[in-house]
């Protein structure tokens, strides 16, 4: 095919066949592009008919790629992402006017945390935006990012699609938080013979600080899992519990009173934080802005010395 060949070439078609290598799901990309299923299987009629092949293969509830569609894919990706960019370098982005929505992934630590502060600049700067937050964590950050439900994302962060680009905001210790009154500091030992509470988004029981207090030969009993931070402060207050949270969210925890934050009684590797952004918005005005919005408001350079 040459390049006018490529005028017979609908570019929405190619948005539903990218949509639909991340959704496997025609009822899932229709709700993901706002269209009906049906003008979504016409798009997979013509998209067959274009390419020459079945492209998906219903497989159980999933339609598997076939491996022409998985070939399309790997050189369509990066070229959706190249026109993405040169569209994005023409635009302008006034903060001031701008309607714009913008869709982020933040994890429950950094959205209880350090949210507020990023809203209010955004709000004065840009009043007539828009922010929709989006639950993110190092499991849910990859997918959301590569199928563009999010554009940019705070987080720990481990794997990322391969055209993503990260920036560490901030590096952060855990902080004990506690309720009670006792005096002094807590020993190890005290600090073990506790019970804990953990903030599992998984509903887990077992955490970093467990693998770090296995190397030391110890070990605490966590007898409350919760989902998220809103809520621990009063969770703990009147009751022997301690937890063990970032340190950002120890001090919007503390600040609302009712319990204090103290180092830890043993060594603790810091963490990184990090802000994540799909590679097609690099150059985007209104997307740069956010991000520099989100270092600015969310980062922390004294930590990054």
């Amino acid at each position: 095919m040459n390049r006018n060949d490529l005028r017979r070439v609908d570019l929405n078609l190619l948005i539903v066949f990218e949509t639909l290598m991340h959704e496997r799901s025609v009822t899932r990309a229709a709700e993901k592009l706002f269209l009906g299923q049906p003008a979504i299987s016409a798009a997979l009629a013509r998209l067959r008919s274009l390419f020459d092949d079945p492209l998906f293969v219903r497989t159980g509830r999933s339609m598997e790629p076939t491996a022409r569609a998985q070939e399309i894919f790997g050189l369509l990706s990066p070229a959706l992402d190249s026109i993405s960019t040169a569209v994005s370098r023409a635009s302008e982005f006034d903060p001031a006017t701008s309607t714009a929505v913008f869709r982020i992934g933040l994890s429950d630590d950094v959205e209880f945390g350090l949210l507020p502060p990023l809203l209010r600049r955004v709000r004065a700067e840009a009043p007539g935006v828009v922010l929709v937050v989006r639950r993110a964590n190092y499991l849910l950050m990859p997918n959301l990012l590569a199928s563009g439900e999010i554009s940019v994302g705070v987080s720990y962060t481990d794997e990322l699609p391969a055209n993503a680009k990260r920036k560490t905001l901030r590096r952060s210790k855990p902080k004990l938080l506690r309720a009670d009154s006792a005096p002094g500091r807590l020993s190890l030992d005290d600090y073990c013979a506790r019970p804990h509470a953990l903030v599992s988004f998984a509903g887990d029981l077992n955490g970093f600080i467990d693998d770090e207090l296995a190397k030391i030969g110890r070990k605490r009993k966590v007898v409350l899992a919760v989902p998220q931070f809103n809520g621990l402060g009063t969770l703990l207050a009147g009751t022997d519990l301690v937890s063990i949270v970032p340190d950002y969210t120890a001090a919007a925890l503390t600040a609302a009173g009712g319990v204090r934050a103290e180092d830890l009684p043993m060594e603790i590797p810091t963490f990184e934080l990090s802000m994540a952004w799909r590679g097609a918005q690099d150059n985007d005005p209104a997307e740069r802005w956010l991000r520099s919005r989100i270092q600015m408001f969310i980062g922390d350079p004294d930590s990054l010395l």
